[in-house]
């Protein structure tokens, strides 16, 4: 078998570069997709996540005493909600006068009246714990490994006790719905050690069986502990998982400890499974209403997988997750020489392509990820834009897979009661970040359980619209839960009063489209959709000055501003974001009765008429994207959020093409905002500089996140990476791991459904070679691009489904491709068609 460092060394003329089967699926980097540790964990962002879309953990790698955090999506604080407020109309009357008045900070006020309660909280399931004997406290420090490999989503820790090395192996799999862990000791009958399980929840746990542990617990039915008398709180949401354990036939014993733990003694290797189910039965059903049994459906999972081994276990995790990790892969390099330090030794390949310059024993995988994090300031490592890259993808698969719920503001990993921001989805940048990826880095299905959400929370939307405003259609506010919350936040206007959520959640929908031009997913799921979106969207606007249609009240995400008056306020008319959210979607709703034949429906007629008479976006007298309809002064400049540019990222208002003024105005946006921010903000800035085509201004802000964290003052911090590669706000954020995926996939390829640029935003002094293989385009084109020195060397392009006619793009050279159905194209660095052959 050929040596997979080396696999893409091959002359780039080679057939196998461009097949999807061969390859192209393969996962490769110029070194091994492995994050790892130097010891373990001693705080939780040092473990490492695990998952399988509804099932997560977080592995220390404790020696003597090991840790596996649990979660499972669907455990959340409450019940369903009633999510209006008949009220509501009088007050939002009394406000838009007051906006209409130019009485700002007195509309800001007064729209706390608009407000209602605050989402419900995601919670934790427990704890795996492991015990092993005093002699593991003198184990061979120099011998441990942690690690994460992200090729095969297993966790490995091994190190050695005397003359006996112990490993674990930890995966999470989807196809059998179980976490799973493999301890062994390499000499015979080396092991033994206890276990249990142990939740913060209110439970019970107890041995079931000669070789089982059943914990049993429920969540608050409220989001704090109510001091009401038990038959006043409602009954929350109901758990089990069941911990079963196997271990070797040849030597070891089982026994109970205190009806608690399980005893194992003198065994070869043992193998843990861990099941859990929740009574959660949708978001309006009721806890108490629901006929959902998790502990039968616990045992039924067990049952189910009783007669597979570990290595069956293991290959059917494999194939499922491999199946989709190695659709994309990604190469950098800062040269065309692929140096790989053995002592004096190097290897210099010229044919083609090749990657790969690093820090000595991190071909291996030996230097902690961490210590390459800080160095990633001065030695640039491409080999860890790779890795981080690949993280993103590997987490959405782990977090996210259709029938689960959708990623929350932390994935699915969460070991608090009160986490920050309870984990709730927040609607104004971070749930739609956390599905940037889903598309152009081929993971179409792993957006699924987004687009159900959206299902859940229309329903809940249409009696907010219709109670709360008057209007059809359905709308959705900032923050939501696993119950489709659509009620405005508690507390202040300025995050509060912000009912474009959903708007910008129908947005996915097209994109959906645009990716993968599927009518029936278009006509059956997303129009719907739309159509309510864009009728509530019709409602809201109101007849202002001018013949402008505006929204009121309005905001711009989190964000202040001066009033006339010299006081902060927040809410006004119109702000840009709300009028490139609803540009974005009556666009898209009209494009879409265009492809479904709807263009004679009265509601598009409404729309199209509507069109025109939406605020244009403007700019400043600074030449910066007013982020208000009136050139308001910004009381913190270079604030977090960048809602002003939604046009130009994620939406398609601003483009380099067609308004050059606006991108010009946006450059200086960028500039004026500054390089600061949270995780997610530096991502979306990324994202922002490689649409406006600026290269070195993506790269620094790429070079910008690797900054690491120290969670012992991560006060101190703003952005940055954790030592496992988790990004920060801080506090951990699982947003701009996903939107740097995003970032970079957007920094190599960007698309309409008849465009493709190729290498838009390439860093060609710091990426100047380079291999990206199953980026996906609009227009359901599959993208393989490789580089040299900083210019193009070959592009591959398919698609599956259906005939493509294509516009190619390369600095300033444009040409027109025919894609057949099913055969490969590939075109050289003049972009001129060099062969083709059938998948």
């Amino acid at each position: 078998m050929e040596d997979e460092d080396w696999v893409l060394v091959r002359r780039a003329t080679d057939k196998d570069l461009w097949n999807p089967t061969v390859g192209g699926d393969g996962g490769e980097s110029s070194k091994p997709l492995k994050v790892t540790f130097g010891g373990p964990a001693k705080h939780w962002t040092d473990a490492v996540p695990i998952g399988n879309g509804r099932l997560g953990a977080m592995v220390w790698g404790g020696v003597a005493s090991e840790t596996l955090n649990l979660n499972e999506d669907t455990l959340w604080t409450g019940i369903p909600g009633n999510y209006t407020n008949p009220n509501a109309p009088e007050a939002l009357s009394v406000v838009r006068k007051l906006v209409d008045s130019g009485k700002y900070v007195e509309a800001t006020a007064t729209a706390v009246k608009l407000t209602d309660g605050p989402s419900d909280v995601y919670q934790l399931l427990g704890d795996i714990k492991l015990e092993f004997d005093d002699s593991h406290l003198k184990y061979a420090e120099e011998t441990y490994q942690r690690m994460l490999d992200l090729d095969t989503a297993t966790v490995r820790v091994s190190y050695s006790v005397g003359d006996v090395e112990f490993t674990r192996e930890h995966f999470a799999s989807n196809p059998d719905q179980v976490i799973v862990t493999k301890i062994s000791g390499s000499k015979p009958g080396s092991l033994s050690f206890t276990v249990s399980l142990d939740s913060k929840l209110h439970h019970h746990s107890q041995v079931n069986g000669i070789s089982q542990i059943l914990m049993q617990g429920s969540c608050p039915g409220k989001r704090i502990s109510p001091k009401f008398v038990a038959n006043e709180n409602p009954k929350g949401i109901q758990f089990s998982a069941v911990l079963d354990l196997q271990i070797s036939d040849s030597s070891g014993t089982v026994h109970a400890l205190d009806d608690k733990k399980l005893m194992v003694e003198g065994s070869d290797w043992a193998v843990l499974l861990l099941v859990a189910s929740s009574s959660f039965d949708g978001p309006f059903t009721k806890p108490s209403d629901s006929k959902k049994d998790p502990t039968s459906e616990s045992l039924s999972t067990l049952k189910s997988i009783k007669n597979l081994s570990y290595s069956d276990l293991y290959a059917r995790h494999l194939d499922d997750y491999q199946n989709l990790f190695h659709r994309v892969s990604l190469q950098l390099s800062k040269s065309s020489k692929s140096i790989y330090r053995d002592g004096l030794v190097e290897r210099e390949y010229n044919a083609s392509p090749v990657f790969g310059t690093y820090l000595k024993g991190s071909e291996d995988g030996t230097v902690p990820t961490a210590e390459r994090v800080k160095s990633f300031q001065t030695d640039e490592d491409p080999a860890l834009v790779e890795l981080l890259f690949q993280f993103g993808r590997y987490l959405l698969i782990s977090c996210s897979r259709p029938g689960t719920q959708a990623a929350n503001l932390q994935g699915i990993w969460n070991k608090d009661i009160e986490p920050p921001w309870d984990c709730a989805p927040h609607l104004n940048i971070n749930l739609q970040m956390n599905y940037w990826p889903s598309l152009p880095c081929n993971l179409r299905e792993c957006q699924e359980p987004l687009f159900d959400y959206i299902s859940s929370l229309s329903v809940n939307g249409s009696k907010t619209a219709k109670v709360n405003y008057e209007a059809s259609g359905w709308v959705v506010h900032q923050v939501s839960d696993i119950w489709a919350k659509t009620s405005p936040d508690r507390g202040q206007a300025v995050w509060a009063i912000w009912p474009m959520g959903g708007a910008w959640l129908c947005t996915h929908l097209w994109e959906h489209y645009t990716y993968t031009m599927d009518k029936d997913f278009l006509k059956n799921k997303a129009y719907p959709l739309l159509e309510g979106c864009a009728a509530f969207l019709l409602d809201w606007l109101t007849e202002g000055p001018g013949g402008y249609l505006e929204t009121n009240p309005s905001t711009s995400p989190e964000h202040m501003f001066i009033a006339p008056d010299g006081k902060p306020a927040s809410v006004s008319f119109s702000s840009t974001m709300d009028m490139s959210i609803i540009k974005e979607v009556f666009s898209e709703i009209v494009s879409a009765a265009e492809v479904l034949g709807k263009n004679e429906d009265p509601l598009i007629e409404r729309v199209r008429k509507a069109q025109p008479r939406l605020l244009p976006t403007k700019i400043a007298r600074d030449g910066t994207i007013m982020e208000w309809a009136l050139n308001f002064e910004d009381p913190e400049v270079h604030h977090r959020h960048i809602s002003q540019l939604f046009g130009l990222y994620p939406g398609h208002t601003i483009t380099v093409d067609k308004t050059p003024d606006l991108c010009q105005a946006a450059d200086n946006t960028l500039y004026k905002r500054g390089e600061e921010g949270p995780g997610w903000s530096t991502t979306w800035k990324i994202a922002c500089w490689a649409r406006l085509r600026n290269s070195e201004h993506a790269y620094r802000m790429v070079k910008h996140l690797f900054d690491l964290v120290d969670p012992d003052h991560e006060n101190n911090f703003e952005g940055g990476l954790y030592s496992n590669l988790f990004t920060a706000h801080p506090p951990f954020q699982i947003d701009a791991n996903f939107g740097f995926s995003a970032a970079v996939a957007e920094m190599l390829v960007q698309s309409t459904i008849k465009d493709l640029y190729l290498l838009p935003a390439l860093p060609r002094d710091k990426w100047a070679s380079g291999c990206v293989k199953g980026l996906k385009a609009r227009g359901g084109v599959t993208v393989n691009i490789c580089w040299k020195e900083g210019d193009l060397h070959e592009v591959g392009l398919w698609s599956k489904d259906q005939n493509s006619l294509e516009r190619l793009h390369y600095r300033g050279t444009t040409v027109t491709a025919n894609l057949s159905t099913g055969r490969v194209y590939t075109f050289n660095n003049k972009l001129k068609c060099t062969r083709t052959y059938s998948l």
